[in-house]
């Protein structure tokens, strides 16, 4: 099992800028792809970006050119760049590590206001 903890939400201005952060136990973060969500309140949870163990990364259509998603293998960490947000932005954001791990963060708010 792995343990997830989100960390660098807040509340920021629409146009702003946040730093999401995913710190991950144990030494097996090196081989697994890391996703970030987000659910915003009364809508369905939704997959924000994607990142493999080789890097390579995958974004929602509503976030592309806006979110970068980048990891740290050596301090097991993956990270979510976000930059222009909008007032839709407004969610709270999960980090996940799916199968074989399927572990969930507790989640990071993150609050965008016009």
């Amino acid at each position: 099992q792995v343990q997830l903890v989100e960390s660098g939400g807040g509340l920021v201005r629409a146009g702003g800028s946040l730093r999401l952060s995913c710190a991950a136990s144990g030494s097996i973060f090196s081989i697994n792809a890391m996703h970030w969500y987000r659910q915003a309140p009364g809508k369905q949870r939704e997959l924000v970006a994607a990142i493999t163990s080789g890097g390579s990364t995958t974004y929602a259509d509503s976030v592309k050119g806006r979110f970068t998603i980048s990891r740290d293998n050596a301090k097991n960490t993956v990270y979510l760049q976000m930059n222009s947000l909008k007032p839709e932005d407004t969610a709270v954001y999960y980090c996940y590590a799916p199968f074989p791990y399927d572990s969930w963060g507790q989640g990071t708010q993150v609050t965008v206001s016009s």
